[in-house]
């Protein structure tokens, strides 16, 4: 089927602004010139488009450059009554028309994207009626006779069908997740109750995620009301329960669309007032508002909204004159593309079944994943343990670290252990890893004492790098058997993994190693396999990104060129998202190593752009991207070559990439592995099976792989797995940085 020709494109940014716009259209405006195509930015969304002339203008490789870190979006948003009328829209046809453009690349909401679409359909009318007006010629008309559309979701609510994110959702819950911790420690100094409102006029994602990644105790969300119709005394009881147990703080999320099964409102003033009126408690109402829209994109909505941008390129320029407009999304970690209208179709009616109060069909149609965070979250929000009475017996299941530590470890700590007291089973903390399990450093852990975990950086259990040597198995296995450990869950990298596989190996020598054993992955470095995030490895990329930006700005007033070293031992994870994220010029990575070619390539290009005005130069590398070609000895050559041209300076990151408080998508996902690590171990341990297992995600599901046969999964003589999806970024990264 023939192929539109497309000589001209348009990027625009329509309805509610969303970090991570900035980045989509740097992608679109790089990835088309790449390809030989003109690219017009169209400024303040439609109203731009009806106004014209100099509201549609060209753009060039340094048009979006140093954008890519900017909140909001710099080529504008507005909301636009006439482009709903068809007189507007006629009058955005001529003056496409009048620049050439064929193809347009709107970023917005689902209002934005249903009215680009209703302009794609009525094309060939409105160009019909300007000939007719003898507003364009005949000819030209002929020459633009179709008007090939792809859009992509900009919304911070994350409430559109066609991908698993929408562009802003992740950086959005870096704001309020910000504000719900620091407001957490005011609330433990004065034993007060807060009732948080976050966004979410008609979808509960952002008060849902944020519930599970903070301290929430009661979360409200439009998808599902509360059951019982009296809720306020159910919610009263809760909290009250929890101060009588020790917790000094309060938190209620409240998402603004929420209501109760009726379809009543509930605002967050009503619920301060019932806990003022009902508890007597000294209650505050914090409505973080378009805060939550604002600062700098996270480094997941940068190389998010950068994959999507260059897709959509990639899509436009393949339409037929057929073809319906599209939608770019991201589905288990893989671009996909999808029909427009289907998904704003299916968007709108979620809000019309809440709005027909069938809560159980819009909690279904928002996926199997959002209806398991919420039932998980019912569970960690509870203040103590269900009593339940079972027939099978209490299981002891041991918790401890392995390796450095990972932003997030904690969180995984706090939700392993109350999901394991929740079914009936006592929960041991080992401390300082497996040189503890052989002191016997090892105690019951209860449901209050990891209360406030999830926010913490570090690792409250201890850890350290150590494997066992092999005089010190026998300790483990008789530490093992005198403490009757039915299962154990192992937090951390490569030594925990390698010990993993040790036990598993010596089974036959020692039998108390016939017990159950998880992996669950966190380091930042991100290279276990079975996992395509290891825990830890997105708050090590937002520390990054946080400080090459400072480190940018600094350069940038004095023409100078920085060589950043990051971590990542074997992986180059961290050094090219974090290249991808920040704009690096070049980056280093383990896996394609430096030759003396790319550093004679690298310093002449370098050169010439500072010859040519260029600013601020940024250079990646891994810690261990070379053995010879060392951080020192990359500075002290671009130094040299460099000139008068620009300065050369190094920023060596360090151990600052492991600490911090984990970033929300962190904390999520420590949250989700973690639930389904300790069922596993559970299940395994009442069946009486030893499984040695990972666990981790893949393609959108949670996997477990065995580590009987880890040597098999490894690259042989390094310490990364054999498959590493993120590489297929390279090519991207190479585009918007040339």
């Amino acid at each position: 089927m023939k192929q539109i020709h497309i000589n001209t494109i348009a990027v625009l940014t329509s309805g509610g602004d969303a970090q991570g716009m900035n980045g989509a259209v740097r992608a679109v405006v790089r990835t088309a010139l790449d390809r030989g195509v003109d690219v017009y930015a169209i400024y303040e969304g439609y109203q731009g488009m009806i106004e014209g002339s100099d509201k549609i203008k060209a753009m060039d490789w340094a048009s979006v450059g140093g954008i890519l870190q900017r909140g909001g979006t710099v080529i504008g948003s507005a909301r636009s009554k006439a482009f709903r009328t068809r007189e507007g829209r006629r009058q955005a046809a001529r003056n496409l028309i009048q620049v050439g453009i064929d193809g347009l690349v709107i970023i917005g909401g689902d209002g934005s994207l249903t009215g680009a679409n209703l302009f794609r359909q009525e094309w060939s009318d409105l160009l019909a009626e300007l000939v007719s007006a003898g507003e364009i010629s005949r000819e030209a008309a002929r020459a633009h006779p179709h008007l090939a559309l792809v859009g992509m979701v900009g919304s911070i609510d994350n409430d559109m069908f066609g991908t698993d994110m929408t562009i802003g959702a992740d950086s959005a819950l870096h704001r309020i997740v910000e504000a719900v911790d620091a407001i957490s420690n005011t609330a433990a100094s004065h034993q007060r109750t807060f009732v948080i409102e976050v966004m979410g006029r008609r979808c509960g994602y952002l008060a849902l995620m944020a519930g599970l990644a903070t301290d929430a105790n009661w979360v409200l969300i439009p998808e599902h009301p509360p059951t019982n119709d009296d809720w306020e005394g159910e919610m009263c009881k809760s909290l009250r329960v929890g101060r009588e147990m020790g917790r000094r703080q309060n938190v209620v999320l409240v998402a603004e669309g929420a209501q109760d099964k009726h379809g009543n409102s509930i605002t967050s003033d009503y619920v301060r007032q019932i806990l003022m009126h009902r508890m007597g408690e000294d209650s505050r109402v914090t409505i973080l508002g378009h805060v939550q829209r604002g600062g700098s994109p996270s480094a997941f909505d940068r190389n998010m909204s950068t994959t999507l941008g260059y897709a959509a390129v990639d899509e436009i320029l393949q339409m037929t004159p057929e073809s319906e407009a599209k939608l770019i999304g991201i589905r288990d970690n893989d671009i996909i593309r999808s029909l427009l209208m289907e998904n704003v179709s299916k968007t709108h009616q979620v809000a019309e079944e809440i709005k027909a109060q069938n809560y159980d069909t819009a909690m279904e149609m928002r996926g199997s994943s959002f209806v398991e965070s919420f039932h998980t979250l019912l569970t960690l929000m509870r203040t103590r343990p269900q009593r339940t009475k079972t027939e099978k017996r209490r299981l002891r299941l041991a918790i401890m670290h392995s390796g450095s530590t990972a932003p997030g470890m904690n969180a995984i700590v706090r939700v392993a252990v109350r999901f394991g007291l929740n079914q009936g089973h006592t929960i041991l903390g080992v401390k300082n890893g497996f040189s503890g399990l052989m002191k016997g450093d090892i105690q019951e852990i209860g449901w209050m004492e990891v209360d406030g975990w999830v926010s913490r950086g570090g690792a409250e259990l201890g850890t350290n790098r150590q494997v066992p040597s092999e005089d010190e198995f026998e300790q483990l296995a008789r530490r093992l058997e005198e403490d009757q450990i039915n299962g154990l869950l192992i937090i951390g990298g490569w030594s925990g993994y390698q010990t993993a596989y040790q036990f598993s190996q010596r089974r036959k020598v020692y039998p108390a190693f016939n017990i159950p054993l998880v992996c669950l992955p966190a380091t930042i470095n991100n290279d276990l396999p079975g996992a395509e995030f290891t825990i830890g490895s997105d708050t090590a990329l937002n520390t990054i990104i946080n400080n090459v930006d400072k480190i940018k700005e600094s350069a940038v007033a004095t023409r100078r060129c920085f060589v950043v070293e990051v971590m990542g031992r074997h992986s180059g994870y961290l050094a090219l998202m974090s290249g991808l994220a920040t704009g690096a010029e070049r980056v280093y990575l383990p896996e394609e190593g430096i030759t003396l070619d790319d550093l004679r390539k690298d310093v002449a290009k370098l050169s010439a752009d500072f010859e040519q005005g260029k600013r601020l130069g940024l250079i990646i590398r891994s810690e261990n991207a070379d053995s010879i070609y060392t951080t020192n000895f990359l500075v002290a050559l671009f130094e040299k070559e460099g000139g008068d041209l620009f300065d050369v300076r190094q920023s060596i990151l360090g151990h600052v990439q492991r600490g911090g408080s984990p970033s929300p998508f962190d904390r999520i996902q420590a949250t989700r592995l973690a639930t389904k690590a300790v069922a596993y171990l559970i299940n395994a341990a009442e069946n009486v099976s030893a499984p040695v297992v990972g666990i981790g995600r893949q393609k959108g599901k949670v996997v477990f792989t065995n580590l009987e046969s880890l040597p098999d999964l490894l690259e042989k003589g390094v310490h990364r797995p054999k498959e590493q999806w993120w590489l297929r970024m390279r090519h991207i990264a190479k585009i918007m940085s040339q």
